[in-house]
Protein backbone atom coordinates (compact mmCIF):
# COMPACT_ATOMS: atom_id res chain seq x y z
CA UNK A 1 0.00 0.00 0.00
CA UNK A 2 1.25 3.04 -0.80
CA UNK A 3 1.72 6.68 1.28
CA UNK A 4 -1.06 8.10 -0.43
CA UNK A 5 -3.83 4.77 -0.55
CA UNK A 6 -2.69 5.16 3.52
CA UNK A 7 -3.58 8.40 4.01
CA UNK A 8 -6.61 8.44 2.11
CA UNK A 9 -7.55 4.84 4.25
CA UNK A 10 -7.25 7.00 7.32
CA UNK A 11 -8.97 9.97 6.18
CA UNK A 12 -12.08 7.49 5.03
CA UNK A 13 -11.60 6.13 8.54
CA UNK A 14 -11.48 9.53 10.32
CA UNK A 15 -15.12 10.70 8.24
CA UNK A 16 -16.86 7.08 9.07
CA UNK A 17 -15.79 8.01 13.13
CA UNK A 18 -17.18 11.43 12.58
CA UNK A 19 -20.22 10.52 11.49
CA UNK A 20 -20.58 7.76 13.59
CA UNK A 21 -19.82 10.05 16.46
CA UNK A 22 -22.52 12.53 15.53
CA UNK A 23 -25.33 9.91 14.69
CA UNK A 24 -25.09 8.75 18.09
CA UNK A 25 -24.82 12.39 19.66
CA UNK A 26 -27.93 13.47 17.63
CA UNK A 27 -29.70 9.63 18.72
CA UNK A 28 -28.74 10.47 22.60
CA UNK A 29 -29.97 14.44 22.10
CA UNK A 30 -33.07 12.96 20.77
CA UNK A 31 -34.02 10.21 23.49
CA UNK A 32 -33.50 13.16 26.19
CA UNK A 33 -35.73 15.41 23.83
CA UNK A 34 -38.83 12.56 23.66
CA UNK A 35 -37.96 11.67 27.42
CA UNK A 36 -38.26 15.73 28.58
CA UNK A 37 -41.41 15.65 26.68
CA UNK A 38 -43.06 12.74 27.90
CA UNK A 39 -42.67 13.80 31.21
CA UNK A 40 -43.33 17.19 30.57
CA UNK A 41 -46.98 16.38 28.70
CA UNK A 42 -47.56 14.15 31.60
CA UNK A 43 -47.35 16.14 34.27
CA UNK A 44 -49.41 19.15 32.10
CA UNK A 45 -52.09 16.75 31.85
CA UNK A 46 -51.88 16.15 35.75
CA UNK A 47 -51.65 19.67 36.91
CA UNK A 48 -54.36 20.93 34.26
CA UNK A 49 -56.73 18.28 35.56
CA UNK A 50 -55.78 19.73 39.64
CA UNK A 51 -56.34 23.02 38.33
CA UNK A 52 -59.50 22.19 36.26
CA UNK A 53 -60.39 19.89 39.82
CA UNK A 54 -59.78 23.05 42.42
CA UNK A 55 -61.25 25.31 40.19
CA UNK A 56 -64.67 23.75 40.17
CA UNK A 57 -64.17 22.82 43.57
CA UNK A 58 -64.15 26.60 44.82
CA UNK A 59 -66.95 27.49 42.16
CA UNK A 60 -69.28 25.03 43.89
CA UNK A 61 -68.30 26.50 47.20
CA UNK A 62 -69.51 29.83 45.82
CA UNK A 63 -72.60 29.04 44.55
CA UNK A 64 -73.60 27.49 47.49
CA UNK A 65 -72.56 30.24 49.77
CA UNK A 66 -74.44 32.48 47.66
CA UNK A 67 -77.84 30.51 47.79
CA UNK A 68 -77.26 30.53 51.60
CA UNK A 69 -77.33 34.16 51.23
CA UNK A 70 -80.53 34.04 48.65
CA UNK A 71 -78.47 35.57 46.31
CA UNK A 72 -79.55 33.83 42.80
CA UNK A 73 -76.61 34.72 40.59
CA UNK A 74 -75.42 33.28 36.90
CA UNK A 75 -72.19 31.30 37.97
CA UNK A 76 -70.41 29.02 36.07
CA UNK A 77 -69.33 25.99 38.01
CA UNK A 78 -66.46 24.86 35.77
CA UNK A 79 -64.47 28.24 35.95
CA UNK A 80 -66.03 30.22 38.73
CA UNK A 81 -67.25 33.22 36.56
CA UNK A 82 -70.09 34.68 37.65
CA UNK A 83 -72.50 37.26 35.41
CA UNK A 84 -74.18 39.80 37.44
CA UNK A 85 -77.06 41.70 34.67
CA UNK A 86 -76.79 45.50 34.88
CA UNK A 87 -80.26 46.42 35.45
CA UNK A 88 -79.45 44.91 38.92
CA UNK A 89 -75.98 47.48 39.15
CA UNK A 90 -77.14 50.57 37.07
CA UNK A 91 -79.66 52.72 35.46
CA UNK A 92 -79.80 52.87 31.65
CA UNK A 93 -76.41 54.42 30.16
CA UNK A 94 -75.26 54.89 33.58
CA UNK A 95 -72.11 53.96 35.53
CA UNK A 96 -72.90 54.50 38.91
CA UNK A 97 -73.81 52.31 41.05
CA UNK A 98 -77.53 52.22 42.25
CA UNK A 99 -78.48 51.67 46.16
CA UNK A 100 -79.61 48.12 44.69
CA UNK A 101 -76.60 47.62 43.22
CA UNK A 102 -74.25 48.26 46.21
CA UNK A 103 -76.54 45.83 48.70
CA UNK A 104 -75.94 43.28 45.91
CA UNK A 105 -72.26 43.34 45.67
CA UNK A 106 -72.41 43.75 49.63
CA UNK A 107 -73.31 40.10 49.24
CA UNK A 108 -71.67 38.93 46.70
CA UNK A 109 -68.04 40.52 46.84
CA UNK A 110 -67.30 38.65 50.35
CA UNK A 111 -68.60 35.23 49.33
CA UNK A 112 -66.70 35.58 46.20
CA UNK A 113 -63.21 36.99 47.25
CA UNK A 114 -63.14 35.16 50.46
CA UNK A 115 -64.48 31.73 49.17
CA UNK A 116 -61.02 32.11 46.62
CA UNK A 117 -58.23 33.07 49.14
CA UNK A 118 -59.77 30.67 51.95
CA UNK A 119 -58.69 27.60 49.63
CA UNK A 120 -54.60 28.54 49.70
CA UNK A 121 -53.96 25.65 47.15
CA UNK A 122 -56.28 27.45 44.65
CA UNK A 123 -55.72 31.03 45.65
CA UNK A 124 -52.08 30.11 44.29
CA UNK A 125 -52.71 28.81 41.04
CA UNK A 126 -54.95 32.60 40.25
CA UNK A 127 -53.10 34.57 38.22
CA UNK A 128 -56.29 36.78 38.12
CA UNK A 129 -59.43 37.91 39.25
CA UNK A 130 -61.04 40.17 36.28
CA UNK A 131 -64.15 42.20 36.46
CA UNK A 132 -65.56 42.98 33.43
CA UNK A 133 -67.73 45.23 32.00
CA UNK A 134 -69.82 44.68 28.74
CA UNK A 135 -72.82 46.56 26.62
CA UNK A 136 -74.89 45.50 24.50
CA UNK A 137 -74.80 47.05 20.46
CA UNK A 138 -77.36 48.95 20.20
CA UNK A 139 -76.88 52.72 18.93
CA UNK A 140 -76.50 55.67 20.94
CA UNK A 141 -78.96 58.22 19.64
CA UNK A 142 -77.24 60.49 17.43
CA UNK A 143 -74.08 58.39 17.05
CA UNK A 144 -73.99 57.34 13.47
CA UNK A 145 -69.98 56.20 13.49
CA UNK A 146 -69.27 51.98 13.86
CA UNK A 147 -65.84 53.63 15.61
CA UNK A 148 -67.64 55.89 17.60
CA UNK A 149 -70.25 53.43 18.60
CA UNK A 150 -67.64 50.82 19.76
CA UNK A 151 -65.55 53.39 21.57
CA UNK A 152 -68.81 54.92 23.75
CA UNK A 153 -69.41 51.04 24.62
CA UNK A 154 -65.86 50.35 25.61
CA UNK A 155 -66.07 53.36 27.69
CA UNK A 156 -68.91 52.81 29.50
CA UNK A 157 -68.50 49.11 29.94
CA UNK A 158 -65.00 50.07 31.70
CA UNK A 159 -66.71 52.60 33.81
CA UNK A 160 -69.11 50.15 35.40
CA UNK A 161 -66.59 47.42 35.95
CA UNK A 162 -64.43 49.52 37.59
CA UNK A 163 -67.06 51.08 39.16
CA UNK A 164 -67.72 47.81 40.34
CA UNK A 165 -64.42 47.05 41.32
CA UNK A 166 -63.99 50.26 43.27
CA UNK A 167 -66.92 49.40 45.52
CA UNK A 168 -66.15 45.16 45.80
CA UNK A 169 -62.98 46.72 48.17
CA UNK A 170 -65.57 48.61 49.89
CA UNK A 171 -67.92 45.24 51.10
CA UNK A 172 -66.90 43.44 54.16
CA UNK A 173 -64.93 40.69 52.98
CA UNK A 174 -61.90 39.51 54.64
CA UNK A 175 -59.28 42.49 55.14
CA UNK A 176 -56.32 39.58 55.81
CA UNK A 177 -57.05 39.14 51.92
CA UNK A 178 -56.77 42.52 50.75
CA UNK A 179 -53.30 42.79 49.66
CA UNK A 180 -53.56 39.59 47.46
CA UNK A 181 -56.84 41.00 46.13
CA UNK A 182 -55.39 43.94 45.14
CA UNK A 183 -52.21 42.48 43.60
CA UNK A 184 -54.21 40.22 41.11
CA UNK A 185 -57.39 42.61 40.32
CA UNK A 186 -57.82 43.45 36.43
CA UNK A 187 -60.51 45.37 35.48
CA UNK A 188 -62.00 45.36 31.82
CA UNK A 189 -64.02 46.75 29.31
CA UNK A 190 -65.50 44.81 26.58
CA UNK A 191 -67.68 47.14 24.78
CA UNK A 192 -70.25 44.95 22.47
CA UNK A 193 -67.52 42.33 21.53
CA UNK A 194 -69.24 39.55 23.37
CA UNK A 195 -72.77 39.88 23.36
CA UNK A 196 -75.28 36.87 24.91
CA UNK A 197 -77.00 35.08 22.28
CA UNK A 198 -80.42 33.60 22.50
CA UNK A 199 -81.62 31.66 19.70
CA UNK A 200 -79.34 33.01 17.23
CA UNK A 201 -80.14 36.41 18.18
CA UNK A 202 -78.60 39.14 20.47
CA UNK A 203 -80.87 39.32 24.08
CA UNK A 204 -79.83 42.99 25.03
CA UNK A 205 -81.07 42.85 28.80
CA UNK A 206 -78.33 39.84 29.07
CA UNK A 207 -75.67 41.29 26.96
CA UNK A 208 -75.71 44.11 29.43
CA UNK A 209 -73.65 42.60 32.50
CA UNK A 210 -70.61 42.82 34.54
CA UNK A 211 -68.68 39.41 34.83
CA UNK A 212 -66.43 38.42 38.09
CA UNK A 213 -63.30 35.65 36.16
CA UNK A 214 -60.84 33.78 37.17
CA UNK A 215 -57.97 33.30 35.35
CA UNK A 216 -55.34 29.96 36.40
CA UNK A 217 -51.91 30.41 35.86
CA UNK A 218 -50.98 29.13 32.75
CA UNK A 219 -48.90 25.58 33.17
CA UNK A 220 -46.49 25.05 30.31
CA UNK A 221 -43.67 22.75 29.33
CA UNK A 222 -41.25 24.80 31.14
CA UNK A 223 -43.08 25.06 34.38
CA UNK A 224 -42.92 21.31 34.08
CA UNK A 225 -39.33 21.11 33.69
CA UNK A 226 -38.70 22.89 36.72
CA UNK A 227 -37.54 26.15 34.53
CA UNK A 228 -40.19 28.86 35.72
CA UNK A 229 -42.40 28.80 38.61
Amino acid sequence: MTIKSRIQTNSGNEENIFWVTMSDLLLGLAVVFITLFVIAMTGFSQQTIQQQKAQMEVSNKISNELKKSEVSADIDKMTGDLKIPDVELFELGSWVLTPKGKKLLDKIAPIYINSIFADKELSEEIEYIIVQGHTDSQMFAGVKSKDEQFIRNMDLSLKRANAVADYMFRTNYDKQYADKFRKILVVEGKSYNEPILVNGVEDFDKSRRVELKLKVKDWNVSTALGLRK
